[in-house]
Formats: structure tokens, sequence, C-alpha cells
């Protein structure tokens, strides 16, 4: 068996516009239902959602026949986490909360066998098909895909070094936690947060290093594309059932009871 093929990382490297969605509700159901939607890319969340090993597995599983690439989101920057979501098959990792180019740098070699990594080795996981791929361990590193999350003031002040770490494929802004550390909590779409956000845009594109980001709003997923944004998340699993469940209830919850 040969090894599978990161669409999402050769896309990124080619400049196309990767479209995702973010899932946070840990089901294998709700994953393969958006999964099947026609996504880029389907955001796995282990950090604010309840998820661990065994359902993230049963999610990719889920996952697998689609043609959306799963990526991952660990608790935390840690080389344990990211060993245990890469031997279940995962090529494309989304490290939350990196300060600066050190912390990238961990975040890559825990992505990388050695010598250029610090991965740990297991012969036969499911990321090689149990053993079946041929020289999985000689060609993993290869098709790596490692997102580096910036959602700080600090961080934004070393954007490019951060951008400038070998490995790093792509840099996604936080804009919740952004917004929060520029002062806005609950509000990026302040000014001064949308400010930071395209100019970050503009900084990344310099060094020719992919942008990334989140929203639910059409006008501002169509401005953060115009800024230049190359993978970009346009809602989540949670705020599509919870608006829909919502506007369904109002709809008939209105409705006065015909005389009897």
């Amino acid at each position: 068996m040969e090894l599978q093929r990161n669409a999402f990382k050769h896309a990124l490297a080619a400049g196309k516009l990767q479209i995702g969605l973010w899932s946070s509700l840990c089901s294998n159901i709700a994953a393969e239902i958006v999964a099947e939607s026609g996504f880029d890319w389907i955001l796995l969340d282990t950090e604010h959602a309840p998820n661990e090993i065994p359902s993230l597995l049963s999610q990719l599983q889920a996952i697998g026949r689609a043609g959306a690439t799963p990526i991952v989101r660990p608790a935390w920057n840690d080389i344990v986490l990211a060993k245990r979501c890469l031997d279940l098959g995962v090529q494309t990792l989304l490290f939350p909360y990196v300060q600066n180019a050190e912390e990238a740098r961990r975040a890559v070699a825990s992505t990388r066998y050695p010598p250029q990594g610090v991965r740990g080795v297991a012969v036969a996981a499911r990321a090689s098909r149990y053993g079946r791929t041929a020289g999985y361990l000689a060609k993993a590193n290869s098709e790596m895909c490692v997102l580096v999350q910036v959602e700080t003031r600090a961080a934004l002040d070393q954007l490019e070094a951060i951008a400038a770490v070998e490995g790093v494929d792509g840099v996604f802004i936080g804009p919740s936690d952004l917004s929060a550390s520029l002062g806005h909590l609950g509000n990026p779409q302040h000014p001064e947060a949308q400010a930071a956000m395209q100019q970050a845009a503009a900084r990344l594109k310099a060094v020719g290093k992919p942008a990334g980001i989140l929203s639910s709003n059409e006008e501002e997923i169509r401005r953060y594309i115009d800024w230049g944004y190359r993978f970009v998340a346009v809602g989540s699993d949670v705020g599509l059932l919870a608006r829909s469940a919502d506007a369904l209830a109002k709809k008939f919850k209105t409705l006065s009871a015909p005389p009897h």
C-alpha cells in the first residue's frame, strides 16, 4: 500500500483557496455528514471540545471515504498529544497558542521522525495501515502538514519569525483570542482587531506563507479571502446545528393553535 497523499498540504503550497468547517460535536455521525458536504477540510477540535482519542478515531474513520482532509487541533503544543494523533493517521495538525519561533520549531519536530524531529516510532499503527504501507517510516515526514495558531499580541509581534520556521506550512490567525489579547474580548469585529487581521494576512503574504482564519459571517469571510487568507473555516457544525434548530423551533412555536 502507498502512503496517502496530503491533498490539503499540496493545495495550500500551490496557493489554492481551501474552504473548511470546524467540527466540535465529537460525533462520528456528524463528522461523516459534514465531510460529504464538499468542504476541502474538516477541523476536528480537541482543544475546546471534549474530544479524546477513541472518539477522534471514530470521526477519522467516518471522514475516511469523503474528499475532505481531516485536520486535528491538539489540546496543546505537546509532543505526546501530537504523537497520538499522528499514529491515528492524521497528517495535518493545527497547534494552538504558538507564541514564538522556538514553539513553532517544537511543533514541527513533534511531527517528524528522527533525525528531522522527535516523533516516537510505532511500526503497526493506523497511520501506516497497521504496518502495510511500504516504507512508511521513511516517507511519512514528507506528507506532514503543520499549521500554527497565532492568537495573541505577543505572537503577532513574532509573526514573520514564526512563519519562517522550516516545516511550518501555514499560520492560522485566531480571531477570538487575538481580539481578547488586544483588549476587545468577545468582539473580533472591533476595528483594531480587524486591522490586525488584515495586516497579518499582508505580512504572511509578503513572506510567502499561507494564512488561515475562522468566521461564520459571510461578509467577514469574503473580506478575509479578499485580504489574502487561503485556508478559511466558514462555520462550525455546532453553529449550523444550533442556528438551524433555533430557526425551526421559532418558525413553528410562533404559530397560533387553531381553534377547536
